[in-house]
């Protein structure tokens, strides 16, 4: 049962965020009854690399990424478009050559694919992010990086 509602929960986030994506996406703004609110529209990443979409099926894969004050990701790439969100807290990325950034509550960020990077909560809360990956069937969403 739990597994159902967390199955119809994800599939309700994803719907929303790919609505409010389509609505940032078109240069008409909404209806005023219309209840989105866009968050982004952009066809480049934060490091300014064109989106490319890998060939096969579509596909799409959303997550909540969790870290606790201090803890880290991998070192990784992405293979596919990722579009975060932060939901709670504050999270720093090292794109190594390219710099640092923070990333705060209510933020978003179409995050950079072929430069690696990781991200670090450098804040005193849970940093929390939806993660929507905009991919392929059978393409990797997260990389690691040696």
């Amino acid at each position: 049962m739990r597994h159902c509602r967390l199955t119809t929960t994800f599939a309700l986030l994803a719907l929303a965020l790919a609505t409010a994506a389509a609505a940032a996406q078109n240069t008409t703004p909404p209806p005023p009854t219309y209840p989105a609110e866009p968050l982004l529209s952009t066809s480049t990443t934060v490091l300014g690399e064109p989106l490319r979409y890998p060939a096969g099926t579509a596909h799409v894969n959303a997550a909540i990424v969790t870290l606790a004050p201090g803890a880290r990701t991998i070192l990784h790439k992405h293979g596919v478009p990722m579009f975060a969100y932060i939901l709670d807290g504050e999270i720093t990325v090292d794109y190594g050559t390219h710099g640092r950034r923070t990333y705060k509550k209510g933020q978003s960020l179409m995050e950079a694919m072929h430069v690696a990077h990781y991200g670090e909560n450098t804040g005193t809360e849970p940093m929390r992010l939806i993660a929507v990956y905009m991919g392929a069937a059978r393409a990797k969403n997260v990389i690691p990086v040696k």
